[in-house]
C-alpha cells in the first residue's frame, strides 16, 4: 500500500522545528522511521503533515561530562552501539541494542524514535528506565525534561504534547563498581520481545550493594521492580537471592496477545529476571 497524501516539510534548523510544531496541527515526527513508515504505509496513520527530523541540526551526537552522559534524540542506534563512551560507561545499552531489530534497521533507527513510540517491548526505553534517564522536550513554549519514569503515560503513548519533540535523553551512569545484564526471549531473533530483562548489580565482598532491574515486553509499559531491587540489597549475591527477585517479576500484571497470554508472560517475566541477574553476577566474578 501506499500512505495517504500528507505535507513533508524537511526543516534544518531548531526554530525551524520549533515553528513548525507550533503551527501545525495533526503532525508525525518522522525520525529513522522504521516504525512510522510502515504505519504510513499501511494507512494506520494518516497525518496531515510530516515533519522530517533528519536535516535538523543540533539533534544528535554524544557527549560525556564526567558524571552525565547525553545523546542526542536523533543519534542512530548503530552509533550508540559502536561509540566507545557508551561501551565504557554503560555497556548494558550497547547489549541491548544487540536484540533490536537488525544491523540495517539499527542504521536507521534513533533512540529518540524508539523512546516517542514506546512498543512496550522495545529494548531502549526499558534502558532508559534501567538508568533512570530524564528525557528533555523542546517546543515553542520552551523546553522541559521528564524523568523517564514519568514518560509513559498508557500504551505507546509518552509524556509529551502535539507541539513538542524529544532533543535529548541524559543517563547518569553508576559511579560503583558494578556489573550489567540483558537478556531477552523472543519468537526470533530481530523480533520484538515476549519478555526482556535488563539489571544493573553492584556487589561488594560477595553482597548485594546496589541493584536496579527493568521487565519489557510483559505489560503495557516497561516497568522497574523496585520491589526485588530492595529486597535484595544486603543479601548474599547468590541463587537464592536471584530466585526470590524473580519471585517478585512472577507476581507482577501482564498481558495477553495473539502470541502468548499473561499467565506465561508472568512466568518469562520471573525466568528473564533471574537470568539477567545470574549474568551479571557471573560478569562481576570474571572480573574479579
Amino acid at each position: 500500500m501506499k500512505p495517504a497524501p500528507f505535507t513533508y516539510h524537511d526543516p534544518v534548523t531548531i526554530d525551524e522545528l520549533n515553528g513548525l510544531v507550533g503551527s501545525l496541527e495533526d503532525v508525525k515526527l518522522l525520525a529513522g522511521g522504521q516504525s512510522l513508515v510502515p504505519m504510513l504505509n499501511m494507512r494506520y496513520a494518516q497525518p496531515d503533515h510530516v515533519i522530517d527530523l533528519n536535516t535538523v541540526s543540533g539533534l544528535d551526537g554524544i557527549a560525556d561530562n564526567g558524571e552525565i552522559i547525553t545523546v542526542g534524540a536523533m543519534t542512530r542506534q548503530a552509533a550508540l552501539m559502536n561509540n566507545e563512551t557508551v561501551k565504557q560507561k554503560i555497556p548494558v545499552v550497547c547489549e541491548a541494542l544487540y536484540w533490536v531489530g537488525h544491523f540495517q534497521t539499527r542504521t536507521r533507527g534513533t533512540i529518540g524514535g524508539s523512546l516517542c513510540h514506546l512498543d512496550p517491548a522495545a529494548e531502549l526505553p526499558a534502558i532508559a528506565l534501567l538508568y533512570d534517564a530524564a528525557l528533555t522536550l523542546s517546543g515553542p513554549e520552551g523546553s522541559r525534561n521528564v524523568p523517564m519514569a514519568d514518560w509513559p503515560v498508557a500504551y505507546m503513548m509518552p509524556n509529551m504534547t502535539e507541539n513538542e519533540f524529544l532533543k535529548e535523553i541524559t543517563f547518569s551512569p553508576w559511579q560503583v563498581d558494578h556489573s550489567h545484564a540483558f537478556v531477552e526471549f523472543s519468537r526470533r531473533h530481530g523480533d520484538f520481545a515476549i519478555v526482556a530483562a535488563g539489571c544493573l548489580l553492584a556487589i561488594d565482598n560477595g553482597m548485594v550493594e546496589r541493584a536496579a532491574i527493568v521487565i519489557a515486553g510483559a505489560n503495557q509499559v516497561p516497568y522497574r521492580l523496585t520491589e526485588a531491587e530492595q529486597d535484595i540489597i544486603g543479601q548474599p549475591a547468590s541463587k537464592e537471592t536471584f530466585k526470590a527477585a524473580a519471585e517478585v517479576a512472577r507476581r507482577q500484571e501482564a498481558m495477553s496477545d495473539a502470541y502468548v497470554n499473561a499467565e506465561y508472560r508472568q512466568r518469562l517475566a520471573g525466568v528473564m529476571t533471574e537470568r539477567a541477574l545470574s549474568k551479571a553476577m557471573e560478569r562481576n566474578s570474571a572480573r574479579d
